[in-house]
């Protein structure tokens, strides 16, 4: 067997050991997904100059919950997003596509009266 043909038999096997099985990208995707929503959390509660205590006041939620939340030990409900939107004065985003991830929350501008 000539070399080149026997390097590239090596490489195919090495790509195929380290090739991820789908349960555990699964796994790093919902990861990502958790880790992009603690992010935008904690940073617009930051934004705000507010503490976890507060911002779980604010929203009727429990500051162990806020926690969770911004650890991304937590799969959050629907009804808890919208809670922590109005509580953190803004709009949840989030574009999911493929592999791609974006939350970010987007403040509302109230005018001046």
């Amino acid at each position: 067997m000539a070399h080149s043909r026997w390097k590239t038999l090596r490489e195919r096997k090495r790509a195929e050991l380290l090739a991820e099985p789908e349960d555990v990208a699964e796994a790093r995707h919902e990861i990502r997904l958790s880790m992009a929503l603690a992010q935008a959390v904690y940073a617009r509660r930051s934004e705000l100059g507010l503490t976890q205590s507060e911002l779980a006041d604010r929203s009727g939620l429990t500051q162990a919950k806020i926690s969770r939340v911004e650890g991304s030990d937590t799969v959050p409900t629907l009804p808890l997003l919208a809670k922590l939107a109005r509580a953190l004065d803004a709009s949840l985003n989030i574009a999911l596509d493929g592999d791609s991830t974006e939350v970010t929350f987007t403040a509302h501008h109230h005018d001046a009266a």
